[in-house]
């Protein structure tokens, strides 16, 4: 499968991924403006947060490999102050929540190479081993094509990709689905993967 690569991506992001044993991330398209790219959604005390990575010159046709951070606004600590709130005092908070602040505090200077950190480290705390490989140049059809199908504007329902099974979240009476993967990982810890793979519409694949 080939797909583009996310910010701390959706649950249905990870069930498309979930079901290949190979996954190849676009590594040459341009960078799409009001794309999961560089925005993950969480679930805060009164609401639903859309965290976006400010990006240089991404109102131009730029690489993704070349898109650079924008680092002069002080995004880091306000990310990293939203999830802290929001999971916190979740039961796996403790056992997590480093992995994800100190590649933050690393500050790398691309999109693509702080978004390929947090997709490791999720698929290390996931146990889900997977063969990960770049594009070697864009291609306009590929194979099991999935690169711009998990998008803001498009409801998962649409994609019958995720079938949302409910898990325990810290706020609300109503569950919440499709969030980041890290409000499963910090609200579930090791019973994530089964609940992803509970949560996977099973494919038929040519």
């Amino acid at each position: 499968m080939t797909i583009d690569l996310q910010y701390l991506p959706s649950l249905e992001y990870f069930c498309t991924i979930l079901q290949h044993e190979t996954v190849t991330l676009e590594a040459h398209e341009y960078f799409e403006k009001q794309s999961y790219r560089n925005r993950c959604i969480i679930q805060t005390t009164n609401k639903i947060d859309s965290l976006t990575i400010p990006v240089k010159n991404g109102n131009k046709k730029v690489l993704i490999r070349d898109l650079q951070i924008d680092y002069h606004q002080d995004w880091t600590r306000r990310h990293w102050g939203a999830i802290h709130s929001a999971y916190g005092k979740s039961p796996f908070f403790e056992y997590y929540g480093e992995y994800f602040k100190k590649i933050l505090d690393k500050k790398p200077d691309f999109l693509f190479d702080l978004n390929f950190e947090l997709l490791t480290i999720c698929l290390k705390l996931l146990r889900l081993e997977k063969n990960i490989i770049f594009t070697e140049n864009y291609q306009k059809t590929v194979e099991n094509d999935f690169r711009g199908l998990i998008h803001p504007k498009t409801p998962f329902s649409e994609n019958n990709l995720y079938k949302p099974l409910e898990y325990r979240q810290n706020f609300g009476n109503e569950f919440v689905p499709n969030l980041s993967i890290l409000d499963l990982l910090f609200c579930q810890g090791n019973q994530a993967l089964s609940i992803l793979k509970g949560s996977a519409v099973i494919e038929q694949i040519n």
